[in-house]
């Protein structure tokens, strides 16, 4: 990490003011049938939301596997979905196709909006925006007719926070990226997000499945954080996997995201760790590397 970059997440660390532009989906949905079909759709308890209130969710198929994280937001009569850019079309499909069945309609505002996600004391508002307010940063959908005038409120003393460092900050956080960390073979359970689940609603795509993980058992392996005794790279082809092994040499998991993190002076991994070997403290081996399974996040 070079020195600017250091600094940039210093300042971040420390409390400082920072922001991230990047492309996110937003969706919305309303109509009377809208809590209806939604409960049928994605993990959590629609009926639970309260007006100006968010929840964590996710989209699984009828294999209880992951299509995509969200989070809602109820924004009076309307349901405002965010997702990644890589989850935006898939969420919008797999919405749109229940509008032609009753009362429930969708609309695409990605384009009408640049997505920033903010650190330390911004409190700043624009009109007509959109704000999520979970985890420990918080996430802006400003009009694009305002987006300048936003970059303009922060000041020059503002960290404009790169990929490079943003990719830090979401390891340190404990936070999976889709294409990355979670894909359409992860099972919903196996991030291990709190809040994600009800398992008290009716019943929804891939709930039998989800359920009987729950309720019977436990999952096979799921996403933790690894503190490493050396750095190492993720190799550019993503068909090499960086696979770890027990001290016995069994398949232990997968490592999915690696960085060094300045504030720990560690080099620190999120993976997919079997549930044999999910204990904190427990030590598996990438090569000749030590791999001490840590509970996420490693920084709040």
């Amino acid at each position: 990490m070079n020195t600017e970059l250091l600094e940039e997440y210093g300042k971040i660390r420390s409390g400082g003011v920072g922001y991230y532009e990047q492309d996110r989906g937003l969706i919305a949905v309303w109509g009377k049938e809208a809590v209806q079909f939604l409960d049928g759709l994605i993990s959590n308890d629609m009926k639970t939301i309260e007006d100006g209130s968010e929840m964590l969710a996710a989209f699984p198929n009828v294999q209880g596997r992951l299509l995509a994280v969200v989070r809602v937001l109820k924004q009076g009569d309307r349901f405002l979905f965010e997702t990644e850019e890589a989850t935006r079309e898939k969420v919008f499909n797999n919405l749109f196709r229940f509008t032609y069945a009753g009362d429930f309609f969708v609309e695409d505002l990605s384009e009408q909006f640049r997505y920033f996600e903010t650190y330390g004391n911004a409190s700043i508002h624009v009109q007509g925006g959109v704000v999520y307010r979970s985890g420990n940063s918080i996430g802006h959908f400003v009009p694009v007719d305002a987006v300048d005038r936003f970059r303009s409120e922060f000041g020059t003393n503002a960290a404009n926070i790169s990929d490079e460092l943003y990719e830090v900050l979401r390891i340190e956080s404990g936070i999976p990226k889709y294409g990355v960390d979670m894909d359409e073979t992860t099972i919903v359970p196996e991030l291990g997000l709190d809040g994600l689940i009800s398992y008290n609603k009716g019943c929804y795509i891939g709930q039998e499945i989800i359920a009987r993980i729950h309720f019977r058992g436990h999952v096979a392996k799921r996403l933790t954080g690894l503190v490493l005794s050396e750095p190492i790279s993720q190799n550019a082809d993503a068909s090499e996997a960086l696979d770890l092994k027990s001290p016995d040499g069994k398949n232990a998991g997968r490592i999915t995201s690696v960085t060094f993190s300045p504030k720990l002076e560690k080099t620190i991994a999120l993976a997919f760790v079997r549930y044999d070997y999910l204990a904190a403290g427990t030590e598996l081996l990438y090569g000749d590397i030590t791999a001490v399974v840590t509970e996420l996040p490693f920084l709040n």
